[in-house]
């Protein structure tokens, strides 16, 4: 989004233009930032052989999926659902990566059935899939590195106590497994968390990965997760993606030569490729003094954008109505019954009812951790795409609440 004319826009589309054909809230989606950051990403690891398998939780809907098809990324699936969307957008099940949590063994044979890579992350798992499968089926196997990384406790993910993967202490017991079974393992996943910046924690999870892979005779590529931090206000820092990819690229590059052959070095970003493109559009319903503070009410909340909330997540917000004028202190706050503070003591410019904001980085995990909840609608998406904009969701509809209810006549 940039000021131009004294316009918010997108590709030369006014957010308030915006907002006013599809009403609000909104989420809406610049295509052409999405392509930037896969772009980026491909440049940053140019010297390998990279393979993209992009997060489909961060933003599921199946026109962003087929836009990241057409720029060469597969996709990172954690459901049999997930599988299903990335099949219905044109991905071949080989491009398709899942890797799954406490799920039920029927659900990994569906997944095997449809042929996509089945990353696997538990002992027990391991063996079932070995009494049934054998070696006829290639795998990964998800490693515990236990690294401490990430921005938030709910999304550092590669801990000592944490419920992923496989503990690298049970290396062992991997191998007598694998060994017993005549697994097919084709590969090895480590993924340590989200908002990570430095490239030393990378290459502390590849040191353990690479130890791990001298273990295997057979591997076609080591997976290195995701986890790049994106800056979420001015000044804030983000991954350096370019010295992130230089060094761990040399340090592939050296491990392949030790191996005795070339393999691929997969990455599974989601965040990094598509929060930055996101907006939700929201108009202000209300403004409210207290003797505290001064609230700006709008129409939407963490039914439809969970992070700040469940996350602490911060959220640049603009008055895309007002781009100059005098400025003040608001808190931003939903309209869910229930504290759903969106953006706490910020200096916008003033802001009157029916004013539209912008709520930024609203790309991952927005729309695809919306809900009902207090039964209200999710909303629409728009996605602008070579100066154009899409509707890729209709809004929901009171029938949709309904939908799936039975009335049984009481």
């Amino acid at each position: 989004m940039e000021l131009v004319n004294q316009t918010y826009q997108i590709q030369g589309q006014a957010m308030t233009e915006l907002a006013k054909k599809y009403g609000t809230p909104l989420y809406v989606y610049d295509g052409d930032k999405i392509l930037s950051q896969v772009k980026l990403l491909q440049d940053a690891f140019s010297s390998v052989n990279l393979k993209i398998k992009y997060a489909t939780k961060a933003l599921s809907n199946i026109n962003i999926l087929k836009l990241l098809k057409k720029a060469g990324t597969g996709i990172d699936a954690v459901s049999i659902e997930e599988v299903m969307l990335g099949l219905h957008a044109g991905f071949a099940p080989g491009e398709i990566m899942y890797t799954p949590n406490c799920v039920s063994f029927d659900e990994i044979q569906e997944a095997v059935a449809l042929g996509v890579m089945i990353n696997i992350d538990n002992i027990p798992m391991l063996e079932h899939f070995g009494k049934t499968y054998g070696n006829s089926v290639p795998i990964c196997v998800r490693l515990n590195p236990h690294i401490m990384a990430g921005g938030n406790a709910k999304i550092s993910v590669g801990h000592i106590d944490s419920k992923f993967g496989i503990s690298i202490l049970q290396l062992k017991n991997i191998l007598k497994v694998v060994e017993n079974f005549d697994l097919n393992v084709a590969g090895l996943h480590v993924h340590t968390g989200s908002d990570i910046l430095e490239a030393e924690v990378f290459l502390k999870g590849a040191e353990i990965l690479f130890d791990a892979a001298r273990e295997f005779k057979d591997l076609r590529f080591l997976d290195f997760g995701g986890g790049f931090k994106v800056a979420y206000k001015e000044g804030d820092i983000s991954t350096d993606i370019m010295d992130v990819g230089s060094k761990v690229s040399a340090a592939f590059k050296q491990f392949c030569k030790e191996y005795g052959r070339e393999l691929e070095i997969w990455f599974e970003p989601g965040k990094f490729i598509v929060s930055e493109s996101g907006y939700l559009l929201a108009r202000a319903n209300v403004i409210k003094s207290t003797p505290a503070s001064t609230f700006v009410g709008v129409d939407t909340g963490l039914n439809h954008l969970i992070r700040p909330m469940m996350y602490d997540a911060y959220h640049g917000v603009v008055n895309v109505s007002k781009p100059t004028g005098e400025q003040h202190i608001y808190s931003v706050v939903g309209y869910i019954c229930e504290t759903d503070t969106i953006a706490a003591d910020r200096k916008m410019n003033d802001i009157q009812e029916g004013d539209i904001l912008a709520i930024r980085n609203a790309g991952a995990y927005g729309f695809s951790m919306a809900s009902n909840y207090n039964s209200r609608l999710r909303p629409s998406e728009v996605l602008v795409l070579a100066g154009k904009d899409h509707l890729i969701r209709e809004r929901e509809t009171f029938e949709d609440i309904l939908k799936h209810q039975i009335d049984i006549g009481i």
